[in-house]
């Protein structure tokens, strides 16, 4: 079965952090700068202890011209305490969403979709930063070429599934959707090579038109 890609695969590996006590102006300066929306809070020898983003900067700016009355104070506790707040350790949400290079890339998707986040840093078994995974970056593989999906479906899938017949196996992929084409001695693993070329990173759709040569036979 085709190897799945992890979030190492994708993730980008130069990370700007800043400190716990790093200040509001500094914050908002690396986020322009490097044109992101959040950046991972680290101390010590990299350990993450939380994510300060766009959004935790925006009570300040909002509050800036106007107090909030008492019962808005009561309903955004969190953004009336963080219009007060001068550096990453008062503004930062902690503890950090994170995720391990290991993570496959639906899992990664998944988390980020339930906690409602853009981007994961990537951290070791220690809580040490590694790398930052983005939606971008968990959409990369469907940037691959389709010659290499081509290649790697027939690798992965056509040779292992059909050895004998693999010759008359036809495999066209256009803009990341597969087709198969061919006849092959075993009906039975004809879905089989649809599951299997489906789960290949990258691959949009799988239009499969493989044929038994005759009622299933075990291939050799």
């Amino acid at each position: 079965m085709p190897t799945p890609y992890t979030v190492a695969d994708v993730m980008t590996h130069d990370v700007v952090a800043v400190t716990p006590r790093a200040d509001f102006q500094e914050i908002g300066t690396a986020i322009e700068r490097w044109k992101v929306t959040a950046l991972p809070v680290v101390e010590g020898e990299g350990r993450v202890v939380g994510v300060v983003s766009e959004a935790d900067l925006l009570p300040k700016e909002e509050f800036r011209e106007r107090r909030p009355g008492m019962i808005e104070q009561m309903r955004r506790l969190g953004d009336t305490a963080k219009a007060g707040s001068t550096c990453a350790e008062q503004l930062m949400t902690s503890p950090a969403v994170t995720v391990r290079p290991t993570a496959t890339l639906p899992q990664a998707a998944r988390l980020m979709a339930e906690q409602h986040i853009k981007r994961l840093p990537v951290v070791y078994a220690d809580g040490t930063l590694k790398g930052i995974v983005s939606r971008t970056d968990l959409l990369k593989v469907f940037l691959r070429s389709d010659d290499e999906l081509a290649v790697e479906i027939r690798h992965e899938v056509v040779e292992p599934l059909f050895p004998v017949s693999r010759e008359a196996v036809k495999v066209d992929v256009t803009n990341g959707v597969v087709t198969l084409t061919g006849r092959v001695r075993n009906a039975h693993l004809i879905p089989v090579a649809t599951r299997l070329a489906q789960a290949v990173e990258g691959i949009v759709s799988v239009h499969n038109h493989l044929e038994a040569l005759a009622p299933s036979t075990d291939e050799a």
